[in-house]
């Protein structure tokens, strides 16, 4: 808990950690930028919930891997991770600086 707020905190991942992770198959990541920004680029795999519809319900099936929620600086990303707290659901990590970390870290972007 984070004193004086009574919630739990966000784990950050760094880019670095992500890509080590999405390497091995042991994450999946899911960006909650709006859709136009999504096809101008985004981290190879990722599937796109817009936090404008975001619920937690529409979450995949990790299927044993963890979920990490990006946007494009990490603002939109910790929103949907308080609905995902609301709903109970056991995402709790996102990206670190979102998107713009990530190619500022000089990793690859798909469109």
């Amino acid at each position: 808990m984070i004193f004086g707020f009574g919630r739990k905190q966000h784990r950050e991942m760094t880019p670095r950690q992500l890509d080590s992770m999405l390497q091995q198959g042991r994450a999946v990541v899911i960006d909650v930028r709006e859709p136009n920004e999504f096809a101008a680029g985004h981290i190879p795999g990722a599937i796109n919930l817009p936090l404008s519809g975001f619920r937690a319900s529409q979450l995949p099936d990790p299927d044993g891997k963890l979920l990490v929620l990006n946007c494009a600086a990490g603002r939109r990303s910790a929103l949907a991770l308080d609905k995902c707290a609301a709903a109970r659901a056991e995402v709790d990590t996102h990206l670190a600086g979102g998107l713009g970390a990530w190619t500022a870290a000089g990793l690859a972007i798909e469109v």
